[in-house]
Formats: C-alpha cells, sequence, structure tokens
C-alpha cells in the first residue's frame, strides 16, 4: 500500500519552528555530544519496527555524521551547521511527535529529514564524489613523494568540491 500526502505551507512552518528549536539547541551544544547523541539515537532505534520511509532517512543520518568525522573533507560553516543542527532534531525524542509513539514517532524526523537532505544535495553530492575520488587514489602509498601528491590532489579537490557545492547552495533557495 502506498499512502501519499502534500504539506500545507503551514505545516510546513511547523518544520521550520521545529528546525529553528534545533538550531538553538545546536548553538550552545557541543558538536562531539550531538553527534555521540545521534549515534545513540541510532544504535537504540529498533530498525525492524521502523516504516521503510524512515528507515532510509536514517539511512542518510548515518552518512551525515560520518561526513561530519572525516577530517580529510573537512566540512566548514553554514554546511556543517545544517547537519549539526539536523542530528539534534534527530536525537531529540521529543520533537514533534514523540519518538516512542510506535510507527508514527518517527515521521516527523523522516520528513524534516527529507525536506534538510533536498537542501543539503549539493553537500551530499559534493562529498559523495570526493569519497569516490580518494577511493580511486588509494593505492599503495609507501613513497613519501606519492603520499604528499596523494594528500595536494585530496586537498585541491576538496576545495573545488566545496566551492561549486557552496555555488549550488546559493543557488538553491532554503526549502526547510
Amino acid at each position: 500500500m502506498r499512502i501519499s500526502f502534500e504539506l500545507e505551507p503551514a505545516d510546513i512552518e511547523r518544520f521550520h519552528a521545529a528546525l529553528a528549536r534545533a538550531r538553538r539547541a545546536a548553538a550552545c551544544a557541543d558538536e562531539f555530544e550531538v553527534i555521540e547523541a545521534a549515534k545513540y539515537a541510532l544504535d537504540h532505534l529498533n530498525t525492524a519496527d521502523v516504516p521503510t520511509f524512515v528507515r532510509k532517512r536514517v539511512v542518510e543520518v548515518q552518512k551525515l555524521i560520518v561526513m561530519l568525522e572525516d577530517e580529510a573533507w573537512a566540512l566548514s560553516g553554514a554546511e556543517r551547521c545544517d547537519i549539526v543542527e539536523t542530528l539534534v532534531y534527530f536525537s531529540d525524542p521529543d520533537d514533534l511527535i514523540p519518538d516512542h509513539v510506535e510507527v508514527i514517532g518517527l515521521l516527523d524526523d523522516a520528513i524534516l529529514l527529507e525536506l534538510l537532505l533536498q537542501r543539503m544535495r549539493h553537500v551530499r553530492k559534493a562529498y559523495a564524489e570526493f569519497c569516490g575520488f580518494r577511493a580511486a587514489l588509494a593505492t599503495d602509498l609507501r613513497d613519501a613523494t606519492e603520499r604528499c601528491a596523494h594528500a595536494r590532489d585530496l586537498a585541491a579537490l576538496r576545495t573545488q568540491l566545496q566551492a561549486r557545492m557552496r555555488r549550488g547552495r546559493q543557488r538553491t533557495p532554503a526549502s526547510a
């Protein structure tokens, strides 16, 4: 069975308000603690009882955490803040729909995640390209010269991809 629904502007505004609360919480939170709280929420999520729609978005939360922790990617600025705010919302068990409510408790998390993932599509695409390039470069780098060249190439690509990602963000109106 497939059920779909449309979010009206007033519905979207509720999510904006919830995200604003998460933004305020993130502003006074330690990033490490936010990431740990998100990992804890993921670890204690019974995915067997979670609808597929939610489960797909939960996988994206895991990818966001990996992106934040990737020192070679070194994401900073507004994009990093967006991800931390997303993790704050996801980690809050008492958000719009309390997470302990069976079947629908994570529905609001999934909707907000979908809105934010759409907004962060340039970031996610750039990071995927970066990871693909890094994997292609990852060879046996025993020689110091090769390691330096590898690091230089990776840094240059990171700079290029992050600049493109930020240009894409500027062209895209915020939907969440």
